[in-house]
């Protein structure tokens, strides 16, 4: 019950114990597990089930597989963890010398030779960009920067200040060329992947488990991002307990072939003179959020549930209610401080 404990260290120890007692059953830090598996016919194929977890992209990534061996199950849990560190090193903006941050060193010098993954991440991101009115964009960059300035000063930024960062903020500055090139149009752009780059692994990592011809998998990027393949044996789907924006549950959601989003406007939060500020910032005005919000958004693609929850925190109720009427098969919950 502490809040002090660390839940995904709590998680992957429940995680090993629930497999000692039930096969099928996966853990993640922000969902406590349920134990639904029961035993299946004799005549069905012995399987295992595999979990592990490793401290990667700032938090606990932790993975359920079965496999028919337990060789495959950790071949291919290997795999996934290997690609979750390749794609940190491409997309941090925390190292100089990593491939984003070259890129925005580049920025107004015209089309750059890119990652293939970083050409493919930006594409996506200035798709749903568009698709949520620019509520959600990943050149949000200059603004983090000038609130984390902010932050040390002890002073809101001034409307100088927002006005020279919103200039350059804008999918519009993106240009991703049909031969992989990318430019930042702008000098001073800057991509931040933060809010889109574990959705986006979890696409991947799901490619990698069904290329190997893995169909049940549970895999957890810290408390904020999932993916559910299939569904534990006798289940219909993997059953996860949703935290609130205060200090509850807001209910249980049932996963099958499903990505989940959940993002908290006060994950992070800085004071400044005696207020709060979230590190969501409306990309539109350069208003960092000063009320305590929780979205949690299920969608067929874990990059699509990433930038559709971000969405939600900035638009209206009604607003980000009414876009996820509009996408096919994307369910989503909003949830105020007071439940």
């Amino acid at each position: 019950k502490s809040r002090r404990i660390d839940r995904g260290l709590l998680m992957g120890i429940v995680s090993r114990l629930v497999k000692q007692l039930s096969r099928g059953v996966g853990a993640s830090g922000l969902i406590l597990p349920l134990l639904l598996g029961c035993a299946g016919s004799t005549r069905e194929p012995v399987r295992v089930t595999h979990s592990s977890g490793r401290y990667v992209m700032g938090t606990v990534l932790e993975i359920t597989v079965e496999a028919p061996t337990e060789a495959e199950a950790s071949a291919a849990m290997e795999e996934l963890f290997r690609l979750a560190a390749d794609l940190e090193r491409i997309f941090t903006v925390f190292e100089p010398e990593s491939p984003v941050s070259r890129l925005n060193r580049r920025a107004g010098s015209g089309p750059q030779a890119v990652e293939p993954q970083i050409a493919r991440i930006l594409a996506e991101s200035v798709a749903y960009s568009r698709l949520t009115g620019g509520t959600f964009d990943v050149t949000i960059g200059p603004l983090v920067d000038l609130w984390r300035m902010a932050a040390r000063r002890n002073r809101t930024p001034g409307k100088a200040e927002l006005t020279y960062s919103l200039a350059l903020v804008g999918s519009d500055k993106i240009q991703v060329s049909e031969d992989g090139r990318v430019a930042l149009k702008r000098a001073g752009t800057s991509v931040n992947l933060g809010g889109i780059a574990k959705g986006y692994a979890l696409d991947r990592m799901g490619e990698q488990l069904r290329a190997r011809g893995i169909s049940k998998a549970f895999v957890s990027f810290g408390q904020s991002s999932i993916l559910a393949l299939d569904a534990p044996e006798g289940a219909s789907g993997w059953r996860v307990l949703l935290n609130d924006a205060g200090e509850g549950f807001a209910g249980l959601a049932t996963l099958r072939d499903q990505s989940l989003s959940v993002s908290s406007s006060f994950g992070q939060w800085s004071e400044i003179a005696g207020r709060r500020y979230g590190h969501v910032i409306d990309p539109r005005s350069g208003e960092a959020m000063t009320r305590a919000m929780q979205a949690a958004v299920l969608a067929p693609s874990g990059a699509l549930a990433e930038a559709l929850s971000k969405a939600l925190l900035i638009l209206t109720p009604e607003q980000g209610l009414a876009l996820l009427e509009g996408q096919p098969q994307v369910e989503g919950l909003l949830i105020e401080s007071d439940g």
